[in-house]
């Protein structure tokens, strides 16, 4: 029977954690959003349905129990809510502040669809979660039996640190490599410290130390350590590099100083935030304060982008994006963030070249959406004659990201991938064509969501156990 605390969305409307002003926010890379106190956040738990079929849970990519640790924290069982909802979750204080939920879980709410606006339901999650660090429920893995098995993890990342921790949790010995002095990959040096403050990621990572799992960072693959290397020092090897290539314009000037790439952006400021010296920053290579700032794309990196120059300083920051906002990549939710912060969208709008170097200016060309590609988006096509100039002091190129070529810089020619340079697995087990392993995350599925790395690596671990005659004992985050 249904908990009566429970089905209250006709007579409590949707409230969301207080949201700092625009003004106080512009001004640090703290986190955006407040925290709920428990009553709140019963109470908004509380508006769940329970219904039958629940969407949300269909449209998280890791299947969590979403109603059900609604309904225990609407009753005010809190460690059981948070002991649910970790159950199919290693990171659950990440997803619960990064997942586009407007897109996943809560863009699919019943009672969204009804018109009563959907459960919060990430920052229902986010509070659980930041209360289980708080009360000490969240303990260092316990291994019960310790295996003789290792896997080697590529890349620290959140498809292999989840996979490295349910692995841990099974008593198989792994160390993870990385090309970074830290791990946690773009947790740590790719999402501003606005959507993910640095500390939430840091006491993850401390917790896999102490549960037994090795690190061996500022290790490139190919350069510090040969791939040969790593499998012949493990029964198993997951990669789990992501993609950071990132995609090139064209045109006239395109070479001009002052075109920078999004990755090397962020990476700046966020190392700058982390007390790093970076002297790409200091000397004002990759800092927009004071600066027209043109930041050219429409997805999540774009709008990271544009609200890190807001933050360092920018005397104007613009968006150029070829399609209209109703079919931008991004999510809906930081376009709005950006926008009251202060960020100018030119939607229908594309670089035809650049002037000046350093670069002064961006010969922009006006677009129209044209007749539906195969999957049914419009085309964007110029609109001839409406062309104009953009003057600028730094353009940000956030157009995508493309994989390594890893059998090229690994020299392992017998590792398989696709036509757009993805490794090839299978989709169960995500075994590569080399006998003992397997990939995950962005390197398999091209630049996608943390949430389907987390469930790649999970998937992976549990196909190594099963490679290892090991059932699982528990694939989840304690």
């Amino acid at each position: 029977m249904t908990s009566r605390k429970m089905l209250k969305f006709v007579d409590v409307a949707r409230d969301m954690p207080e949201k700092r002003d625009p003004i106080s926010r512009r001004g640090d890379f703290r986190e955006i959003y407040g925290d709920y106190a428990a009553r709140k956040a019963a109470e908004q738990a509380g508006r769940c349905s329970q219904c039958g079929v629940p969407y949300c849970q269909t449209h998280c990519p890791l299947h969590n129990n979403i109603p059900d640790w609604l309904l225990l924290a609407a009753e005010g069982r809190l460690r059981e809510a948070y002991v649910q909802s970790q159950a199919t979750n290693t990171f659950p204080e990440i997803c619960g502040r990064i997942c586009p939920q407007d897109r996943l879980c809560e863009g699919n709410c019943v009672i969204e669809q009804a018109g009563h606006g959907t459960v919060t339901i990430g920052s229902i999650e986010r509070y659980l979660t930041d209360l289980a660090w708080e009360e000490g429920w969240v303990q260092p893995i316990q291994v019960t039996v310790e295996r003789g098995e290792t896997v080697g993890v590529i890349g620290a990342g959140p498809g292999g640190l989840a996979a490295a921790e349910a692995l841990r949790r099974n008593g198989v010995q792994v160390t993870v490599y990385d090309r970074h002095d830290r791990a946690g990959g773009l947790l740590i040096y790719g999402i501003p410290g606005f959507k993910l403050e640095k500390d939430v990621v840091l006491a993850r990572i401390a917790q896999l130390r102490e549960g037994g799992v090795e690190f061996e960072l500022n290790c490139e693959v190919g350069k510090d350590r040969s791939f040969e290397d790593i499998r012949r020092r493990h029964d198993a090897v997951i990669v789990a590099t992501g993609v950071y290539r990132s995609r090139e314009l064209s045109g006239p000037g395109v070479g001009s100083a002052g075109i920078v790439r999004a990755i090397d952006f962020l990476t700046a400021s966020n190392r700058k935030g982390l007390g790093d010296e970076v002297p790409d920053f200091d000397s004002g290579t990759l800092d927009a304060n004071g600066r027209r700032v043109v930041v050219i794309g429409g997805g999540d990196t774009a709008m990271d982008c544009v609200r890190t120059a807001v933050r360092q300083g920018a005397r104007s920051v613009r968006c150029l994006y070829r399609r209209d906002r109703a079919n931008m990549p991004g999510s809906q939710r930081e376009v709005a963030n950006a926008e009251e912060e202060g960020v100018e969208f030119a939607w229908l709008t594309t670089p035809k070249g650049f002037t000046g170097n350093p670069v002064g200016g961006v010969m922009v060309q006006r677009m129209r959406l044209g007749a539906a590609d195969p999957s049914g988006r419009e085309t964007p096509e110029v609109v001839e004659g409406a062309d104009y100039m953009e003057e600028v002091d730094l353009v940000i190129t956030a157009l995508g990201f493309e994989p390594e070529n890893l059998p090229k810089l690994w020299r392992f020619k017998d590792l398989e991938v696709t036509r757009w340079g993805t490794v090839k697995t299978d989709f169960r087990t995500h075994a590569t064509s080399l006998d003992g392993v397997y990939a995950v995350g962005d390197i398999v599925r091209g630049a996608s969501l943390v949430v389907w790395a987390i469930r790649d690596g999970r998937e992976a671990a549990e196909a190594i156990l099963e490679r290892f005659n090991t059932p699982a004992i528990g694939i989840a985050a304690q």
